[in-house]
């Protein structure tokens, strides 16, 4: 049997769980359910289903995130596939596709998204072994949920007899989202399963037929893949990629094609969706609510309240969902909860910053936080992982000073390197060269506060990074 890969697709934003989700730390980067995030749930259910390590497909922004909740798990990655910007499914697939065939001259793919929830492995890898017999066979399998509701924000699969079926059985059409009572007719019918997103098919079969269907998207995909660059653990595609259509691999390939299937998945899936999808995917009490962090509540029922660094109370309210981080609050009604990305793009407009990221802001080198902005300074927490530094770098608008609060720094400044301990300090000068680099064993926690007449991100000028910014 063809060897089988798995392919982590880890491309979204999931504006739809703003505040939490935002474009530089989307949904699949958090831990919703348990320690680990749904990213890492993904890779432990790849790597039960097959023995080969996965293939990911993220953004370029996601690379360090992507990297570093993998090292977390111990979990190793066959390649990490950088777009430059995001051109749907299928050519994220095709570059897969691609590096599987140069790998192993062919295999199989198993096609995931990262930020689905599954807790129900088990019966997860017995849907997985049938779908890699159907594909071994030629066939273009997907993954379909039996409804358990008349659910208008999921697509569909029309597949008479896959209700009792034990395996495959081939499809009839694909459904867009319905409205309200075409979902019931679907519901009612009962050969019509949610379109989950999941596929496994081989490596040539998919491209074979993305050349015969969607020849351009084929042809960009194989100059950028020909044209691209190793960098590190990563591999960035050449330019023609963001020359391809952008189409998903359902409206591409799977309702155009002859060699579509479908297993019947029986077992716990969500998509995550929405605030709603992971209400009732936690555990409740017996009002209905699900409470995270720090909440008191009075007379509230079938609510979802998460406090990440407050208190929140609620009193006499119902069907809510209320979710605080550092930056931002949601306060909506849980049956209006799909609109939340109204919100996300009102902020783009009135270009804030809320949508983009969390005041706390992840590198591969540690993180900062925003504790205070004023005019003409701001001030930050900065933690460095031992044996972590950042970039040698200047900047053009600002100075700097930095006072550690805990472990050891070493600080290079213009010709100068020295350390600094608990309670010690020193100041960066406007145009001076210097790096911030961790030589101990325990976190680097230091408090940097930025003085001049532009504080943006923008204003560094990189002369020697280690991560290949």
């Amino acid at each position: 049997m063809k060897p089988l890969v798995p392919v982590v697709l880890a491309g979204g934003t999931g504006s739809r769980l703003w505040p939490l989700s935002r474009e530089l730390f989307p949904k699949q980067f958090h831990a919703l359910f348990g320690e680990e995030s749904l990213l890492q749930s993904t890779f432990r259910r790849a790597s039960q289903a097959c023995e080969q390590a996965p293939i990911v497909v993220c953004n370029e922004e996601h690379r360090f995130l992507v990297a570093e909740q993998a090292r977390q798990i111990g979990q190793d990655i066959q390649r990490i596939i950088l777009e430059p910007e995001g051109r749907n499914t299928a050519p994220a697939i095709a570059l897969a596709a691609l590096e599987v065939c140069d790998a192993f001259g062919d295999g199989l793919l198993l096609i995931l998204p990262s930020d689905h929830l599954i807790r129900d492995t088990n019966a997860f890898q017995r849907a997985v072994q049938l779908a890699a017999s159907a594909a071994e066979a030629g066939g273009l399998v997907t993954f379909g949920i039996e409804p358990a509701s008349a659910e208008t924000g999921y697509g569909y699969i029309e597949a008479p007899g896959a209700a009792s079926a034990d395996g495959p059985v081939a499809v009839r059409s694909f459904v867009e989202k319905p409205d309200q009572a075409t979902a019931e007719r679907y519901l009612a019918a009962g050969d019509f399963l949610w379109n989950s997103g999941m596929f496994v098919f081989g490596a040539r079969a998919y491209l074979n037929e993305l050349q015969r269907l969607q020849p351009e998207i084929q042809r960009k995909v194989l100059q950028a893949h020909e044209s691209g660059t190793p960098d590190l653990d990563f591999f960035r595609p050449g330019p023609a990629f963001l020359e391809s259509p952008s189409l998903s691999v359902d409206y591409a390939v799977m309702e155009k094609t002859d060699s579509a299937m479908v297993v019947p998945g029986r077992f716990d899936w969500s998509d995550v969706g929405s605030w709603r999808a992971i209400w009732e995917s936690s555990d409740q009490d017996e009002s209905g609510n699900h409470f995270s962090g720090d909440v008191l509540s009075v007379d509230t029922g079938d609510s979802y309240v998460l406090a990440q660094s407050r208190l929140v109370g609620v009193l006499g309210v119902q069907n809510l969902v209320v979710v605080e981080t550092t930056d931002a609050v949601l306060v909506a009604d849980k049956d209006r909860v799909q609109d939340v990305r109204q919100i996300v793009e009102r902020l783009k407009q009135c270009r804030r910053d809320e949508y983009l990221l969390h005041r706390e802001v992840y590198r591969p080198w540690g993180s900062y936080e925003g504790v205070q902005q004023g005019e003409r300074y701001q001030v930050k927490r900065i933690e460095v992982k031992p044996g972590e530094r950042l970039s040698l770098q200047k900047h053009h608008h600002r100075s700097e000073h930095w006072i550690v609060v805990r472990g050891t720094a070493e600080v290079t400044r213009g010709e100068d390197v020295f350390t600094l301990s608990e309670n010690e300090s020193t100041y960066i000068p406007l145009g001076v060269v210097h790096r911030l680099a961790n030589p101990g064993k325990l976190t680097l926690e230091l408090i940097e506060v930025q003085v001049g007449a532009y504080l943006g991100e923008d204003d560094i000028v990189r002369l020697d990074d280690q991560y290949g910014r």
